[in-house]
């Protein structure tokens, strides 16, 4: 039988990540069996072990994907303003909105810490989110350089916690508006308005 090209097995990889993503989301990464993905996404469970090393592979794949989808939106959004400190006001929305978009914060800020461990979740954490946090922080010129890794570490945990928050709540307009303004304050306190 001859093998898969590249493209083939790079269109597998991903389609499998697809359906990891939605069952992740959908269930949570303890309720959800490599068995059902692959069948989800009509390959073998071989196929997945191949790809991912397993299911906590996959799960790692997964929140990477997402991890830097979100970073894409938070910069995107940031690059729409021409200041320092208006593109970390707008980023920090951006990313409060984006993390709660799509269930992402159940696979990013619930399973993710527990499946992968505290250690490798701050990193894709730090690898995305918190690199750029941490360069608006310092664009803003006036955070002395020896308090930005804590700065940027407060801030990140503030909005991590109020995604949780509304994550519980998805439909709440007025704990989103809520969340917002104090978001809002927060900021204030380092990039006044």
């Amino acid at each position: 039988m001859p093998r898969a090209s590249a493209a083939d097995a790079a269109e597998t990889a991903r389609r499998v990540r697809e359906v990891a993503r939605e069952r992740f989301t959908a269930d949570g990464f303890a309720a959800t069996s490599v068995d059902d993905i692959a069948r989800r996404a009509g390959v073998t469970r071989g196929a997945v072990y191949h790809h991912y090393d397993g299911k906590l592979g996959l799960f790692h794949a997964v929140a990477e994907s997402l991890q830097a989808e979100i970073a894409a939106r938070v910069v995107a959004e940031a690059e729409k303003e021409t200041d320092a400190a208006a593109q970390l006001r707008t980023g920090s929305h951006a990313f409060l909105d984006a993390i709660t978009d799509d269930r992402a914060a159940r696979v990013l800020l619930v399973d993710a810490p527990a499946a992968l461990g505290w250690a490798q979740w701050r990193e894709l954490d730090a690898a995305a989110s918190g690199r750029e946090l941490a360069e608006a922080i310092a664009a803003l010129g006036t955070v002395p350089a020896q308090l930005i890794p804590a700065l940027t570490q407060q801030l990140s945990g503030a909005m991590n916690e109020a995604a949780l928050w509304l994550a519980a709540e998805p439909r709440d307009a007025a704990a989103r508006a809520a969340a917002h303004a104090a978001l809002d304050l927060l900021l204030d306190a380092i990039a006044p308005r």
